[in-house]
């Protein structure tokens, strides 16, 4: 039996996710995705199949503000109040966590609870 390697668990833990959220025009869906270096988050209608923001730790106005690099909760609490602004910023208030098939744990837990105090309901 072959060893199914790290990112192919998440990606299977990701499509099994992806069969139940879904996001609207009413309550997009608030995806992440985690490299080794750096994080990103997309605020994504999937009826429109339209990106309305997004967030990531390569953002210029973000990456001057970073003292550690992309790779630190620190900087993953950055992302989740920038996405949070943008999304308010454009009148989004509710949307739906997609975690991406990773743990809720460590980077995505900062991410998401950054951007529930910044005021995105979830």
């Amino acid at each position: 039996m072959p060893t199914i390697s790290r990112k192919q668990q998440t990606q299977k833990r990701h499509k099994r996710l992806r069969r139940n959220l879904s996001g609207t025009n009413s309550r997009p869906r608030l995806t992440v995705f985690r490299s080794n270096n750096h994080i990103y988050a997309q605020v994504i209608d999937d009826d429109a199949q339209n990106t309305l923001c997004a967030a990531s730790t390569l953002d210029k106005d973000l990456r001057s503000s970073l003292k550690a690099d992309g790779s630190s909760c620190d900087a993953s609490t950055a992302v989740g109040e920038l996405v949070a602004q943008r999304a308010l910023a454009k009148g989004i208030q509710q949307v739906v966590f997609d975690r991406g098939g990773n743990i809720y744990h460590g980077r995505i837990k900062a991410l998401a609870e950054a951007a529930r105090e910044a005021g995105l309901k979830f």
